[in-house]
């Protein structure tokens, strides 16, 4: 019995160490696999939830069902091509496009410009709607005759010069969450962070129409 609890006794160090060999080799599989998981959920996740790198810092912040309706019906009875000016991930342009609008959105976080193309395709309004990665300081305006703002207040005062240096007589500007500083909208509707501001811009403009002028001629 002496010698026969020797032997057990010599084997199970070895065991031992066999089975805590296998355990630590799953562990280090198992914390390879999560913090895998996490980098890429922190890859897709961040620029979704941070703010993109832009002239003015412009978070992203999803639209609203409500505010969604709102921007719709100041576009009722409207026509002409539509831009989104910080499209986020899409859902105003594509909501234009169900309305029968050729609509754009320029953004500058790639990710959210990807998965704007992803959400357009899937409701299958591709074909109307169109996403570009683009600083919205770098883009002109102005063949849009409808033009969607979601800013802040800091860059309002400059993309109201901007938009009125730019856009045609016809176009109309709607901003949701900030109204522009020195406009005074044309429609509101909506209350809270839903509401919406809508401007004309051919009440800030001078905006003649030409006429074509004929003097008759005397004979001499």
């Amino acid at each position: 019995p002496g010698a026969m609890s020797d032997a057990v006794a010599k084997e199970n160090p070895e065991q031992d160490g066999e089975s805590g060999s296998r355990r630590s080799s799953w562990g280090l599989l198992v914390t390879a696999g999560v913090g895998g998981t996490l980098v890429a959920l922190y890859a897709v996740v961040t620029p979704f939830v941070t703010p993109a790198l832009r002239k003015v810092c412009l978070p992203f912040v999803p639209a609203t069902a409500t505010q969604i309706q709102n921007v719709l019906k100041m576009l009722e009875n409207r026509s002409g091509p539509l831009v989104d000016i910080g499209s986020g991930d899409g859902r105003i342009v594509i909501a234009a496009a169900k309305k029968g609008f050729k609509a754009v959105g320029y953004e500058l976080n790639p990710w959210l410009v990807w998965y704007s193309r992803y959400r357009a395709w899937r409701d299958g309004v591709h074909q109307n709607t169109k996403f570009y990665i683009s600083d919205l300081w770098k883009v002109s305006f102005s063949h849009y005759t409808n033009i969607v703002v979601f800013g802040v207040p800091q860059m309002m005062p400059q993309l109201e010069k901007k938009l009125e240096e730019e856009l045609e007589c016809n176009a109309r500007i709607i901003a949701c969450r900030f109204p522009f500083p020195c406009w005074i909208p044309d429609h509101t509707t909506g209350e809270g962070i839903d509401t919406v501001w809508a401007y004309d811009l051919k009440h800030y403009r001078r905006c003649e129409t030409k006429s074509l002028e004929i003097t008759p001629q005397t004979e001499s």
